[in-house]
């Protein structure tokens, strides 16, 4: 496994937390294109872990959150189980390459064990080649039998 050559710490979220990890939250939205807004990002993260909508990790280095990782309980009715959605990743610029991806995504393995959950579940950007990669080389495997679709409202 590579792990960042400084010492770091994962972290579970509480609302208490959103102060740390809002800033990394908006980030990572600005990244697929949307408008920064820190204060709609920090309502946000707060309104989920207040009321136990998700589950965030965050990597702390050196006094520093550089890193979250947020999962969204769901469910199969075909497997009779919980599943988790990895829905966000981010890693700050300058602190990827060092393994706080890596670290974040398998303690969200680490969570799904934890609750028995029949899975993980996740989508990432046809042109996110470094997120693709990393998901494969833990295991991931890419669905090639089913096909996504949405509607906006």
């Amino acid at each position: 496994m590579s792990l960042p050559s400084t010492t770091y710490e994962v972290l579970q979220a509480s609302p208490a937390d959103v102060g740390e990890i809002a800033s990394l939250f908006d980030l990572y939205r600005q990244f697929y294109g949307k408008t920064p807004n820190e204060e709609a990002a920090r309502r946000f993260l707060f309104a989920r872990l207040s009321k136990e909508e998700s589950v965030v990790f965050y990597a702390r280095q050196e006094g520093k959150a550089v890193a979250f990782v947020q999962l969204y309980p769901a469910f199969s009715s075909v497997n009779l189980s919980r599943q988790w959605i990895l829905n966000d990743l981010y890693v700050l610029p300058e602190a990827r390459m060092h393994g706080y991806g890596r670290a974040l995504v398998e303690r969200a393995h680490r969570l799904a064990e934890e609750t028995q959950a029949h899975g993980l579940v996740l989508e990432t950007a046809v042109s996110n080649d470094v997120a693709q990669r990393l998901y494969e080389s833990l295991g991931w495997k890419r669905d090639e039998e089913f096909y996504r679709y949405s509607m906006a409202i």
